[in-house]
């Protein structure tokens, strides 16, 4: 396969971040075009057939008859296997397949990707967590699986230490970082921040016992509200001999239970089934345990019917099981979450703080069944960024189910948490997220160390403004405020093509170590598969990116000239020095008078020209890869101080100052300056060359682009002249 051509357009479009360089995500889902073509193409469903639990069945089958080519073809080692996990079929035949992967035997932490292929099997992209071969020195590990339970009660966060334990401490990869390493993976368990039993995953280096990660296995939405008042609906029962049971047939063989209050510790332990002998249900109060259940039955048919009818998706896991719901769990709970252990989810019933509500409002039960949607597909990692945008999905998904439910007593809004009776009259805000005093709207270096549910501010502020757009709303009867961080104002593409855009990104492109970069250049690569390249729907996904300070916003497709955010130095076009030696050094000729070793000079609007339409984009791999633009014949002038001058701007995900990727500049083989990707900058730079030494003389001129095993660097360069 042509290397480039296993390039992620979309990477590149992340990578133009300027100081943002830490982007853990590297994408290789689409060619990078030499034109910029595309027109505005609506797909329902975000662009995915239906299948029958059969045929997905039979198409995972068949992705893992064919998982050892395909590692073979993506250059991984010998040592490594992959386990298909799940396969999307696109209208047009295109196959998306998730694997996992593993090292002579053990799981891989960040090992996951997914693979692009057309309908003849051919593949067209990837998108891996770890670009490239895992290689590690050995899996022999220097402390024991004891040594690994205790360092990592140690490491612990979300538990007290006193009265914490571990246990099914695992040998494992971790691949998340740059160089994978050896380690094990301890489920720390204790009294901490979700009960008596909170969980939580601590991974550690199996030879040192350092903290590598840690994060809670309990993925939660907290907080307190004035109850669940869904009203009077309709909801799915079976009957049985004795009368009825709160078993949704239609929706997976969904069972709400009544986990009678159950400890956190065990859950289930008192649990029993709701039935009754006639097929009506609560009373729309607390004094009645049917009541919460009622609400807990709605929200989850609804979502299952949204993703239904919005993604061809048949319940969490798109299998068509239902994952079972258990209501009243423990005392003084201000807390609901889906544990995928068990494949299920659990609503407390609230405490004193507000009014002892169950916390089963409808997008609560959006929320909760989106973590479970996240976990069977991206598996976005609960921790740092990740972690933020795994508690975004859950809230855009939960609020999407809200508007796609109708209900007259809980109109669609992006309040979240609003019917919960905090005392801020809602839990989060996805138009405002900075309004509760601790969530983020704006993403900055410290996004990762925040909470993620606070860094799941910047998320959300961004699928609103993809969404709705800028300026004042009310939506659902409630003031929403279309606020940016850059100033910027634009119109929202809607609700529904946002959450398209967002559904084919999180299932297709998203791994378990995306992070904010990384879902830019997801979401920009999904909506030029569901609109088209140049269509207004991507370039306002970029816009909105920008608005939450993530990235740039791309050119306008209407006037083709770059939208920069006001905090970018805007281009100013001006035309090369005349009496330029070089031809086409601009160029807006195409590839003429220029040799390149792959598709090198391009007018793609994933990245902007200094001016007018032609630059070269070199490098971008996140792989070893070497790349040559030249142009030969050329006669340096023989008078004056003869100078070689062009525009240069380095995007990366590389940090620090080490030259890891670097593009040099010869004449006639000897190297004249060397730029890497600690140059890197927010625009163009123009660069000067002393060509005193070649007066009067004809020479070849050559950029020569070099990159290392892993993380990318974009190299583009525009408006060459020698003179």
């Amino acid at each position: 396969m042509n290397r480039k051509n296993a390039l992620a357009a979309g990477v590149a479009a992340a990578l133009a971040l300027g100081s943002v360089t830490v982007v853990a995500t590297q994408s290789a889902a689409a060619p990078r075009p030499t034109a910029a073509t595309g027109t505005s193409v609506a797909r329902p469903g975000a662009g995915f057939r239906a299948m029958t639990a059969d045929a997905r069945g039979e198409a995972i089958r068949a992705a893992d008859r064919n998982a050892a080519a395909t590692a073979r073809e993506l250059g991984l080692g010998p040592d490594e296997r992959l386990r298909a996990k799940d396969v999307l079929i696109d209208a047009d035949g295109s196959r998306h397949v998730r694997y996992d992967r593993t090292y002579r035997g053990l799981p891989v932490i960040g090992g996951d990707l997914v693979v692009h292929l057309s309908e003849d099997g051919t593949i067209t992209g990837s998108d891996l967590a770890h670009q490239g071969a895992v290689l590690i020195a050995g899996t022999t590990p220097k402390l024991t699986a004891a040594d690994a339970s205790a360092k990592a009660v140690k490491h612990a966060r979300h538990v007290k230490k006193a009265k914490a334990g571990s246990k099914d401490s695992t040998l494992v990869v971790y691949a998340v970082g740059k160089i994978p390493v050896l380690a094990y993976r301890s489920t720390v368990t204790g009294e901490g921040e979700t009960g008596p039993t909170s969980r939580e995953a601590v991974i550690v280096d199996a030879a040192s016992g350092a903290a590598l990660d840690q994060y809670e296995l309990h993925q939660s939405v907290t907080g307190t509200g004035n109850g669940v008042t869904v009203g009077q609906v309709s909801i799915e029962t079976t009957q049985t001999a004795g009368g009825y049971t709160l078993t949704d047939a239609a929706h997976g063989g969904t069972i709400v239970y009544d986990s009678y209050n159950s400890p956190q510790s065990n859950p289930k332990q008192n649990a029993r089934i709701f039935s009754r002998t006639t097929n009506s249900w609560g009373n729309g109060t607390t004094s009645s345990r049917e009541s919460a259940a009622v609400d807990a039955s709605y929200g989850l048919a609804k979502t299952w019917d949204y993703y239904k009818n919005s993604f061809n998706r048949s319940g969490i896991r798109n299998d068509g099981r239902g994952a079972p719901a258990y209501v009243h769990m423990d005392t003084n709970v201000l807390n609901a979450f889906y544990d995928d252990n068990c494949f299920c989810m659990f609503f407390g019933d609230g405490s004193s703080q507000n009014g002892n509500t169950p916390v089963t409002a409808l997008d609560v039960a959006g929320h909760e069944m989106s973590h479970g949607v996240t976990a069977a597909t991206a598996n976005l990692t609960y921790s740092g960024e990740s972690g933020g945008l795994n508690e975004a999905t859950s809230d855009i998904f939960g609020t999407m189910v809200e508007f796609y439910a109708n209900n007259a007593g809980d109109p669609g809004d992006y309040y979240i948490g609003e019917k919960l009776n905090m005392s801020g009259g809602y839990m989060r805000r996805m138009d405002n997220p900075a309004a509760d005093g601790k969530s983020l709207s704006c993403w900055t270096s410290g996004t990762g160390s925040a909470d993620v549910h606070y860094s799941s501010g910047v998320g959300n502020h961004f699928f609103y403004l993809a969404a709705e757009g800028t300026g004042a709303k009310t939506i659902g009867g409630r003031s929403h405020t279309g606020t940016t961080c850059n100033n910027d104002t634009f119109a929202g593409i809607g609700k529904d093509k946002a959450a398209a855009v967002w559904y084919r990104a999180l299932t297709t492109y998203m791994t378990s170590t995306t992070n904010y970069a990384g879902a830019r250049t997801a979401t920009l690569q999904a909506a030029a598969d569901l609109y088209g390249t140049n269509s207004q729907e991507r370039y306002l996904v970029s816009k909105a990116w920008a608005a939450v300070s993530v990235g740039t916003a791309l050119p306008d497709p209407g006037t083709g000239t770059p939208t920069p955010s006001p905090s970018t130095p805007t281009p100013s076009p001006t035309t090369p020095p005349s009496g330029n030696a070089l031809t086409n050094g601009g160029f807006e000729q195409g590839t003429s008078g220029w040799t390149q070793s792959d598709n090198i000079i391009t007018n793609s609007s994933l990245q902007a020209a200094r001016d007018g339409s032609w630059y070269a984009w070199m490098m971008g791999y996140g792989a070893d890869a070497v790349e040559s633009l030249s142009q030969s014949n050329i006669a340096v002038p023989s008078t004056g101080t003869p100078k070689l001058t062009f525009w240069l701007k380095v995007s990366t995900q590389e940090s620090g100052s080490t030259a890891y990727d670097t593009l040099g500049v010869k004449v006639d083989g000897t190297t004249l300056a060397t730029y890497s990707n600690a140059d890197a900058s927010s625009g163009y730079v123009q660069k000067t060359v002393d060509l005193s030494a070649h007066k009067g003389r004809t020479v070849k001129l050559e950029f020569a682009g070099t990159e290392d095993t892993y993380l990318s660097t974009v190299f583009l360069v525009d408006q060459i002249a020698i003179g």
